[in-house]
Formats: C-alpha cells, sequence, structure tokens
C-alpha cells in the first residue's frame, strides 16, 4: 500500500465533498440526531459506497493502460466543470430543507441503533452515482492500488462527516463554499492534465 496514493486521494476528496450534499446531509442529520451516532452511521455509509467504487476502478484497470488513463483524465475533466458549475448557498439552503423533510417522521431523541441506521440510510442512498464515488473509481483505475484507494477516500469522507456533526454550519458562514469549489476544480483539472500525458506517453 503507497501512503503517497493514500494521501493524495485523501487531499482531492476532501475538498470536493465539504461543498457537496454530503456535508449538507450530515449536517441535516446531526441537528436532529446526537453528534456520535451520525457520524457512525454516515461513515459505515461512506465505506460501503467506496468499497463499491473501489470495486468498480479495479475492473476499469483491467483494460489496457492507454484507455485507462485516457478514461480517467476524461472523467477528471468532467470532475473539475462539475466543480466549477455546481449551485451556491440557495442550493445548500434547498437540500437542507429537503433532507429535514426526508427525516421529520423519525423521531428526534432514539436511540444510538436508530439515529445510525437513520444515518447511514441517508447517506447510502445520496452517495450512487455521486461525484466523489465516481472519483474513488477513477483513482482505484489510475493507481490500481485498491487499499490506498479506500483509505484515502473513506478517511476524507469520514473527516468531512466529523467537521460536519461538530462545526458545519459554523464552516459554511465561514469559508464561501465556491473557493472551496474552484479549489477542487483546480486540483481535478491538474489531474485530468497529468493523466492525459500519461495516456499521451509523455510520462
Amino acid at each position: 500500500m503507497s501512503i503517497v496514493v493514500a494521501l493524495t486521494v485523501f487531499a482531492l476528496i476532501l475538498p470536493a465533498e465539504l461543498p457537496d450534499k454530503t456535508m449538507v446531509a450530515t449536517l441535516v442529520l446531526s441537528t436532529r440526531f446526537p453528534a456520535f451516532p451520525v457520524w457512525v452511521g454516515v461513515t459505515a455509509g461512506f465505506a460501503v459506497q467506496t468499497v463499491v467504487a473501489v470495486a468498480a476502478g479495479d475492473l476499469v484497470s483491467l483494460l489496457p493502460k492507454d484507455i485507462v488513463h485516457g478514461v480517467t483524465a476524461a472523467m477528471f475533466a468532467i470532475g473539475a466543470l462539475l466543480m466549477l458549475r455546481a449551485g451556491g448557498g440557495d442550493t445548500v439552503e434547498e437540500e437542507e430543507r429537503e433532507l429535514s423533510a426526508d427525516i421529520a417522521e423519525t423521531p428526534a431523541g432514539p436511540s444510538f441503533r436508530r439515529a445510525a441506521l437513520t444515518s447511514f440510510g441517508v447517506l447510502f442512498a445520496a452517495e450512487w452515482g455521486d461525484l466523489s464515488q465516481i472519483l474513488t473509481a477513477n483513482f482505484a483505475a489510475k493507481y490500481a492500488d485498491p487499499i490506498a484507494v479506500f483509505l484515502g477516500a473513506w478517511l476524507a469522507l469520514a473527516a468531512v462527516a466529523a467537521i460536519a456533526v461538530l462545526s458545519g454550519r459554523a464552516l459554511l458562514r465561514v469559508v464561501p463554499l465556491v473557493w472551496v469549489r474552484r479549489l477542487a476544480a483546480l486540483l481535478f483539472a491538474v489531474m485530468a492534465v497529468v493523466t492525459g500525458l500519461e495516456a499521451g506517453g509523455v510520462f
């Protein structure tokens, strides 16, 4: 397992998820349920999603290297465009309202198990086909190091969940999400260029 690969994946997934619905969903859940069971449920959901993404990326990595690099370069470029086109504060507020409505029927003070399972279900459903899942599959295909990619991606998602339950609302007030999105877009654009050069045989 490469520590460098794990750190690279962590550093790229973290800023992509901070302005994402993942953080908003976790934030909404933590306003209704105790923080720790929310974090446990959310990170368990992330673990399952990340395993699926890494497995998909491993299948792609069986293709010829030039094709793998070409596909991953295109996906990184798409990721950069999606980050730039993501909505602003109004979208965050709309997502908060939708998620609050989804969990409104769950009692506000349930058991640890109920809170964790509710959090798991919300995030498990929300993350299918999410940008971070697609990018995790990309990293798995690019680096062919499933353990490092899994750890990097899952730890980044767990960190975002921790930020959300501990200080998510304060962060949303202080940090302009548009700048976080731009940083993530820049990082993905760099990865698209580097991977494209690898596909062209420059590296």
